[in-house]
């Protein structure tokens, strides 16, 4: 049985003059789809009712009324072909009034919604994935509305030599003006991405349309099924050398730039085990009086265990810390605009330094590679520094319990490398050693007092 009414979802993002959208709720088999409709309203026009927030204002709910009875009336005329329908396709058959027609689904119309259910959901690397692959189809086939039946097998082997010419195309500034930009030809692994990136949208077309367990098939054909993606090829990153990390910490550069900037979170990077820059970016003010720093990990925390790691703010980290910790979200709007000034500064530093390549992920490299190949630690060890889920061991992390104390002794290692042997750091050094040696022999204590014999 399908349902139709108007909601308001209050729990989504509303507008910057804080109206929200009123939405038209489709329900099949207790599962709902949206149609965003041209209407929206401010916090007067609507009530609480319950969990629910219902439309008041009788002027809108004159206008949306007409759209209700129409939606009704199709669902009446579908009779019992409306079994074949889920809440997705019907919602889409009802906004496009009348059958669906796989001729007409726009991979570029669903492509720009894919983009903002993914800013919605806050993954914003996906959807800037997602809006360079949308904008290249666009610019290959120079139309706004792209038919899903143009995704071939013989399309994508020519969409792939296209991506792999050099090209001026039109994009939008930051001002939303238009721009000409210069793009190069895609090497092996820029083209793996984008085709992967075209392979996802694909797929999320057909899961939207079709429906296996209903029996529902609109799109037939998977051209990525005759079509492979090009394989990857592994680019070689130059060696770094503790040199070279001891020259970026060392240098001089003028108060308050670019590059220092760059020089300054690379090196709390490296401190903080290689975090990342979206998660410095990230970071809450009046946290720099903690001595351990607790989050979840931005690009991972779709896992189970969300990510979460907790790294100690060590004491050659905490000048740093403090100066940054909390202050970037002001000084960028987004995390990407930190992305930016983050590679031109570490751009000037590597020209400055003559060290080639330098790169802002240089910091979470050195301290794995460091970490392994130097310090000996155990790759298991490396990986909970760095917060990587280990794949091979799935199961045997359900009986584990997180031992944060590993961080601590793979970071203090890796750090005692590029350290000066200062009194005051092996003072701090014996400290942390002592209070490891109390904790395992507490923890093991503990673990004899609950034997029983």
């Amino acid at each position: 049985m399908a349902t139709i009414s108007e909601v308001i979802r209050h729990s989504q993002k509303k507008k910057s003059d804080g109206t929200w959208n009123v939405q038209i709720r489709v329900t099949v088999n207790r599962k709902s789809s949206y149609i965003v409709t041209p209407h929206w309203v401010g916090a007067k026009q609507i009530r609480k009712q319950g969990k629910k927030y219902i439309l008041k204002d009788p002027f809108i709910i004159n206008l949306i009324s007409p759209e209700l009875a129409r939606y009704r009336e199709m669902i009446s005329a579908l009779g019992s072909r409306t079994s074949i329908y889920n809440e997705k396709t019907l919602a889409v058959y009802l906004e496009k009034g009348g059958e669906v027609k796989v001729e007409k689904i726009n991979v570029i119309q669903f492509g720009r919604e894919q983009i903002e259910r993914l800013m919605q959901a806050g993954r914003d690397g996906s959807a800037r994935n997602m809006i360079t692959v949308v904008n290249s189809l666009q610019d290959y086939f120079k139309s706004d509305f792209v038919p899903v039946t143009e995704i071939r097998a013989k399309m994508l082997e020519d969409y792939q030599k296209f991506l792999r010419t050099p090209r001026t195309m039109i994009r939008l500034n930051q001002f939303k003006k238009p721009v000409q930009l210069k793009f190069k030809g895609l090497a092996d692994n820029g083209l793996h991405n984008h085709m992967r990136d075209l392979r996802i949208l694909f797929n999320a077309i057909v899961d939207f349309y079709n429906d296996e367990d209903l029996g529902v098939k609109i799109i037939n054909h998977y051209p990525f099924k005759k079509y492979k993606l090009v394989e990857l090829t592994e680019k070689k990153k130059p060696e770094r050398y503790v040199s070279q990390f001891k020259a970026i910490r060392n240098c001089k550069l003028p108060v308050g730039s670019r590059i220092q900037q760059a020089r300054d979170l690379f090196l709390l990077s490296f401190y903080l085990c290689g975090m990342n820059g979206v998660d410095l970016y990230q970071i809450k003010p009046g946290t720099a009086l903690q001595s351990r720093l607790e989050y979840n990990r931005s690009k991972t925390k779709r896992r189970k265990d969300k990510a979460f790691i907790s790294v100690p703010i060590h004491p050659v980290a905490m000048k740093l810390y403090k100066k940054y910790a909390g202050t970037l979200q002001g000084k960028y709007s987004t995390h990407n605009s930190l992305d930016r000034a983050l590679s031109i500064g570490m751009n000037a530093l590597s020209a400055k330094l003559n060290i080639p390549e330098l790169e802002f992920m240089d910091a979470r490299r050195m301290f794995g590679s460091w970490a392994r190949n130097i310090c000996r630690c155990s790759k298991d060890d490396v990986g909970l520094a760095m917060n990587h889920k280990d794949q091979s061991n799935q199961i045997t992390d359900i009986y584990i319990t997180k031992d944060w104390s590993i961080i601590d002794e793979v970071q203090s290692n890796v750090i005692e490398l590029v350290r000066r042997r200062s009194k005051k750091f092996l003072r701090w050094k014996r400290r942390v050693g002592v209070a490891m040696k109390l904790r395992n022999r507490s923890n093991i204590q503990r673990k004899i007092e609950g034997l029983k014999f």
